[in-house]
C-alpha cells in the first residue's frame, strides 16, 4: 500500500464543447457527402486521446476502424498496414498481402470497401498520427482528396500541436486544443476524488496543472486523502519532476543531450520570474559558450517546437513545459546551471539577478549573500515585483534567523501578491513561524494575510487579521498600522457593517514609520509600484463611495511629517461620511480630490474617484477613475488593475454610461481571474448584471448574478449580493413581473435584521416602489418614500431628487398631485446626467396620463422615453414603452402569428400576465385597470381563443412565444 489516493480517470469528457460540435459536424457531413476530414491538435496531456475514443465510442453510422499504437522501429507503410490489419480484423480475417508504392496513395478507399464491403459510412481514427511513417501518413492525406465513390469515409486523426501542419495534411480542417477552463478542470477534479476535497486544496491543484488534464491526475493520484482534505500538508513541491516528464517528457527525450542542457539553461534563466516573457537570451548564449555549447544546439529543440528563438528571447512553447525541463533535471545540475549563468552576469550593472542566481546555486545558509539579495532588492532597481519576491525569499532560506526569515518571506509574499501571483503569495506566507516572532513581525504577516483575503476569501477573516495587524503595528509602525485599519474598514464595508466601519478607523497615534531592523529591506520611497509597505492594491470586494487606502512610505530618515498626512483627510472624511454626518465629511475629502488633480499615483487616483462618488460628483469619479487606469495599465500593476476597472464600471453605470460600464467590468473580470481575485470578480459579475438588466439580457442577468451570489455568499460580501438581487429585481420589473421584483427587493431594502447593504440598499429604493405600487403594496411603497427622503436629502446621489419625485407621484393620490410630481421628476432629471432613469420617469409618466385619458400628452412623453430607451440600447424597456404608445391608438400592433392577431393590445397584455401565473387582481394592479376589467377582457380572450381553462391559455401563449410571435 502507498497510502496515495486511488483515483479511476473518468471515461467522461470535461468541457471541450466547440471540439465536440466538430467532430458531431463530422458525423454530419458523411451523410449528404462522400468524405469528410478532421485533425484534433493539442499538446501533451490535452485529453485529444480521450476525445478521439469519444468519438469513436459515439459514432453509429457504421463500422470504426482505429488502429492500436504502432512499434517504435517504423518501415515504409506500417501505419497502412495496421489500419488495413484492422480492417480485417472487423470481420475475423486476416489482412491480404498488399504492395504500396509510391503510385498507390490514393488506393485506400479501395483497399477499405475490399475489406468492408457495403455503403454504409465508415469511420477511421488514428491517434497520434505523427508517429506514423511518412508514406502512411501521405496515403491518409491522398484518401481526403480522392473520396470513394461507393462509400463516404471520416478521417478523424489526433496528432501533436506542433505538427499540425504537416504538408500531407494540408487543407484539412484542424481544431487545436487549450487548456480546460476553470469549471470543467474543477468538474474534472472532483470526479477524480469523489468530491473529497478541501476548497484550499482544490484552487491549489488547479492552479498548480494549468488546465491540463493528465497533469491534473496524476496530481490527484499523487496526493494521500489526508492531503486532499485539507488534514495534512501538501508535498513541497506539489507537482514533482516525474508527474510532468510523464506527460511532457516523450517530446523532450528524442533531443540530443547539448540541446537538453541549452534548454535547462533557459529554464533556469526564467526561474527567478517564471511568468516573465522568455528567457533573455543573450544571457543564455553566454552561459551556452561558457560550457562549450555551440548556439546550434539549440536548433533541434526549435525545430521540435519546443522553444522559440527570436533573437531577444528564448521563449518555451507552454510553461508547463519549461517547469518539465526545470524540475526534472537532477538538483545538481540545476546548481549548476544557475552557477553558470551567474559567472556570465554583469554583477555592476545586474546585481540583483546575479545574486539570485548564485543563491540559487548555493544549498545551505549565507548570512552575507542574503544581506546582499536583500540590499539589491531594494526599490528603485529596474526589475520586477516577482524577481524582487524571488530574492527576498531565496534571502529568507539563506537566513538562520528565524525572525528575520519570517520578516523577509513576508516581503516576498506581498511582492508576488502586489505582481498578481495570490498563489505564490500564500505559499510564501505558509512558511513564516506563527507565534514567536516579535510584534512588528507578525503584523506585517498578519497585514499581508488580511489582504489577501480581502480579495479572495471570507471578509470576516480579512476583518480581524487586519485589526490585529494594526493592534501589533501600533507601537513601532503607526503608518502601516493606519493601512491594516483602512483595510479592515474596506472588510467591514464589503460585509454591510457600519459599527465595524466606524471601529476599524478609530483615532490611533501616527508615528514615524518603523526602524525596525527586521525590515530593513522595507521600500523607502513612494515611487516604487511594488513596496510592501505603500500597499498599492489594497482590495475589497465591492465597488462603494469610500474606497481602500495605501500609506505612502516616508523616507527612513525622515520623522512623520505631518499633521496633514493624506491618509488621515481619507480617514477622517470616511468615519465621517459612515456615521451619516456627510456634510461634515465633505471638506477631507474634498482635500483629498483637489490634492489629486495633478497626481499620478494610481492609489491616490483611485481614492480620489471614490471620493468624488461621495460628493456626488460622478463626472469627476468616472475621470479621476480612468487616469488611474491608463497609469496602472502604462505599470503593470496586475494586482491593483481589476480593483480601479471594478471602481470605474461602477461609476460609468452609475453615470448611465452602460456601453462603457460594461466593457470595462468584463475586462476587470478577465483581470482579477488572472490575478486570482475571486471577490473582485464577484463584483465585476454584480454589474455586469445590473448592465444586463437595462439592455435586457436575461440570460446575462441570471448568469452574472448567479455567478457573483456564488462567491459572494460564503464570502460574506453584502454589498455585492445586494447590487446581484437588484440586477435581478430590476430585470424583473423591465419584464412585467413586479410582484417578483417586490419579492426580491423587500428583504432588501426594508430595515432590520436580513437587509440588504446600508448604502446600496437606497439605491435600489426606487425600483422597490416601483414594483410595491405596482404589486398593490401601497403601505410599504409609502415608508421606502420615506426612507429615501432622508438619503436625498444628504446630496450623495446626483439621481436621488429626480428619483424622488418619481417615487411621490407614483405613490400620490388620485387628485392629480402626480402630475406637478412627475413635472418636477423631470426637470430635475434635466439638471443631472442619466438618459436611463429620465426615460423611466417619462415612461411612468405617460402611462399615469393615459391612465387619466390625455392620450395626446401621454404620446409625447411616451415617445420621448422610447427614443431615450433605445439610444442607451434598453430594447425591453423600449418594448414597454412601444405597447403603452399603441394603447394611446399611435400606431397599430405588428400583427402577432396565430390566434394571438385576434387579441388587442390590452387583451394580449392580460393573456401574456395569465400565462405567467398571475390572479386576476395581480393582473389588476400590474396594469393599473379594475379586477372586473380584467376579468371581462379575459372572457373576451377565451372565446376569441377558443380556449377553456387558463392551463389552455398558457400554452397557447407559449407556443405563441416561442414561435417568435412577440408584437
Amino acid at each position: 500500500m502507498t497510502g496515495h489516493t486511488r483515483v479511476d480517470s473518468p471515461c467522461r469528457i470535461y468541457g471541450r464543447t466547440t471540439e465536440l460540435a466538430a467532430v458531431a459536424a463530422l458525423s454530419d457531413q458523411l451523410r449528404p457527402q462522400r468524405v469528410g476530414a478532421l485533425l484534433l491538435a493539442a499538446e501533451p496531456g490535452l485529453g485529444r486521446s480521450t476525445l478521439l475514443a469519444g468519438a469513436a465510442r459515439e459514432f453509429t453510422l457504421g463500422p470504426v476502424l482505429r488502429p492500436r499504437p504502432l512499434p517504435r522501429n517504423l518501415r515504409p507503410y506500417d501505419g497502412l498496414r495496421a489500419l488495413l490489419g484492422e480492417a480485417a480484423g472487423v470481420r475475423g480475417a486476416a489482412p491480404p498481402p498488399v504492395s504500396f508504392g509510391a503510385g498507390r496513395t490514393d488506393e485506400l478507399p479501395a483497399l477499405l470497401r475490399q475489406l468492408l464491403p457495403g455503403g454504409e459510412p465508415l469511420l477511421v481514427c488514428v491517434d497520434d498520427v505523427h508517429l506514423w511513417d511518412a508514406p502512411s501518413r501521405a496515403v491518409l492525406g491522398a484518401a481526403a482528396r480522392h473520396p470513394d465513390p461507393g462509400r463516404p469515409i471520416g478521417l478523424l486523426l489526433s496528432l501533436a500541436e506542433h505538427r499540425a501542419e504537416e504538408p500531407e495534411f494540408s487543407g484539412w480542417t484542424v481544431v487545436r486544443f487549450g487548456p480546460l477552463d476553470d469549471n470543467a478542470a474543477a468538474a474534472l477534479l472532483r470526479d477524480l476524488t469523489g468530491g473529497c476535497l478541501d476548497p484550499a486544496v482544490r484552487v491549489e491543484l488547479l492552479s498548480e496543472a494549468e488546465g491540463n488534464p493528465a497533469v491534473l491526475t496524476a496530481l490527484a493520484q499523487r496526493l494521500t486523502p489526508d492531503q486532499l482534505g485539507g488534514r495534512r500538508p501538501l508535498p513541497r513541491p506539489l507537482t514533482g519532476g516525474g508527474a510532468l516528464w510523464a506527460t511532457f517528457g516523450s517530446r523532450l527525450a528524442p533531443l540530443p543531450p547539448p540541446a537538453r542542457q541549452f534548454l535547462l539553461l533557459a529554464a533556469a534563466a526564467q526561474e527567478p520570474d517564471p511568468d516573465a516573457a522568455g528567457a533573455d537570451a543573450s544571457l543564455v548564449l553566454r552561459a551556452a559558450r561558457k560550457a562549450g555549447l555551440d548556439p546550434a544546439a539549440l536548433d533541434p529543440a526549435e525545430a521540435a517546437r519546443l522553444v522559440h528563438h527570436d533573437g531577444d528571447r528564448i521563449t518555451f512553447a507552454g510553461s508547463l513545459l519549461r517547469r518539465t525541463v526545470y524540475s526534472g533535471a537532477p538538483s545538481s545540475q540545476r546548481r549548476a546551471a544557475h552557477a553558470l549563468l551567474a559567472s556570465v552576469i554583469d554583477a555592476d550593472r545586474f546585481r540583483l539577478r546575479h545574486l539570485l542566481h548564485l543563491a540559487l546555486a548555493l544549498r545551505g545558509t549565507d548570512a552575507v549573500l542574503a544581506a546582499g539579495l536583500v540590499e539589491a532588492a531594494a526599490p528603485g532597481t529596474p526589475t520586477s515585483g516577482m524577481e524582487r519576491s524571488a530574492a527576498l525569499s531565496r534571502a529568507a532560506e539563506l537566513t538562520a534567523h528565524e525572525d528575520a526569515r519570517t520578516a523577509l518571506l513576508t516581503a516576498a509574499a506581498d511582492y508576488a501578491r502586489l505582481s498578481g501571483h495570490p498563489r505564490r503569495a500564500r505559499l510564501l506566507l505558509a512558511a513564516t513561524r506563527e507565534g514567536a516572532s516579535p510584534a512588528a513581525v507578525q503584523g506585517r504577516t498578519e497585514l499581508v494575510r488580511g489582504s489577501m483575503a480581502l480579495r479572495d476569501g471570507p471578509v470576516g477573516d480579512a476583518y480581524q487579521a487586519l485589526l490585529m495587524a494594526a493592534e501589533r503595528l501600533d507601537p513601532t509602525d503607526a503608518e502601516a498600522a493606519l493601512e491594516a485599519r483602512m483595510e479592515a474598514m474596506d472588510a467591514a464595508w464589503a460585509a454591510g457593517d457600519a459599527a465595524a466601519c466606524i471601529a476599524a478607523l478609530a483615532e490611533a497615534p501616527f508615528a514615524a514609520p518603523s526602524r525596525d531592523s527586521a525590515f530593513a529591506y522595507a521600500p523607502t520611497g513612494p515611487a516604487d509600484p511594488f513596496s510592501p509597505v505603500r500597499r498599492v492594491a489594497s482590495v475589497r470586494s465591492g465597488p462603494h463611495p469610500y474606497p481602500q487606502t495605501q500609506t505612502q512610505t516616508q523616507p527612513q530618515s525622515q520623522p512623520a511629517a505631518a499633521p496633514r498626512h493624506p491618509m488621515l483627510d481619507y480617514r477622517a472624511g470616511l468615519r465621517t461620511a459612515i456615521d451619516g454626518h456627510l456634510s461634515e465629511a465633505a471638506p477631507p475629502l474634498r482635500r483629498v480630490l483637489d490634492r489629486a488633480r495633478h497626481d499620478d499615483d494610481p492609489t491616490r487616483l483611485l481614492r480620489a474617484g471614490v471620493a468624488a462618488l461621495v460628493l456626488g460628483d460622478i463626472a469627476a469619479a468616472c475621470r479621476t477613475n480612468a487616469r488611474a487606469l491608463a497609469v496602472s495599465r502604462s505599470r503593470g500593476l496586475a494586482s491593483l488593475t481589476p480593483r480601479i476597472l471594478e471602481h470605474l464600471a461602477y461609476a460609468e453605470l452609475r453615470a448611465g454610461q452602460h456601453a462603457r460600464a460594461r466593457a470595462h467590468a468584463q475586462e476587470g473580470l478577465r483581470a482579477a481571474h488572472r490575478a486570482g481575485q475571486r471577490n473582485v470578480a464577484a463584483g465585476q459579475h454584480a454589474i455586469l448584471a445590473l448592465v444586463a438588466s437595462v439592455e435586457d439580457d436575461v440570460a446575462a442577468v441570471a448568469s452574472h448574478a448567479g455567478a457573483a451570489v456564488e462567491i459572494a455568499r460564503p464570502h460574506g460580501l453584502l454589498q455585492t449580493v445586494t447590487l446581484a438581487e437588484w440586477a435581478s429585481a430590476r430585470a424583473d420589473l423591465c419584464r412585467g413581473r413586479p410582484f417578483e421584483a417586490a419579492a426580491r427587493l423587500g428583504p432588501l431594502t426594508r430595515p432590520g435584521p436580513g437587509r440588504g447593504h446600508f448604502a446600496v440598499r437606497m439605491l435600489a429604493l426606487p425600483c422597490f416602489v416601483e414594483a410595491a405600487v405596482q404589486s398593490g403594496a401601497s403601505a410599504e411603497a409609502k415608508a421606502a418614500v420615506e426612507d429615501f427622503t432622508l438619503w436625498a436629502a444628504q446630496g450623495t446621489d446626483p439621481q436621488a431628487p429626480a428619483q424622488l419625485a418619481r417615487c411621490r407621484a407614483l405613490i400620490a393620490p388620485p387628485d392629480g398631485t402626480a402630475d406637478a410630481l412627475y413635472a418636477l421628476a423631470l426637470d430635475l432629471h434635466e439638471t443631472v446626467h442619466g438618459d436611463f432613469e429620465r426615460a423611466r420617469t417619462q415612461l411612468l409618466y405617460g402611462k399615469w396620463l393615459r391612465r387619466r385619458r390625455r392620450p395626446a400628452e401621454a404620446k409625447n412623453r411616451l415617445r420621448d422615453a422610447l427614443v431615450t430607451f433605445e439610444r442607451c440600447g434598453a430594447p425591453a424597456w423600449a418594448d414597454q414603452t412601444r405597447a403603452e404608445l399603441r394603447a394611446t391608438g399611435e400606431a397599430p400592433a405588428p400583427e402577432a402569428e396565430g390566434g394571438l392577431a385576434l387579441l388587442t393590445p390590452q387583451q394580449l397584455r392580460i393573456a401574456r400576465c395569465v400565462a405567467e401565473g398571475s390572479t386576476n387582481r395581480e393582473v389588476a394592479l400590474t396594469l393599473s385597470v379594475s379586477p372586473r376589467t380584467v376579468d371581462h377582457h379575459l372572457r373576451n380572450v377565451f372565446a376569441l381563443l377558443g380556449v377553456r381553462s387558463r392551463t389552455e391559455l398558457s400554452r397557447l401563449v407559449d407556443r405563441a412565444e416561442r414561435g417568435g410571435a412577440r408584437p
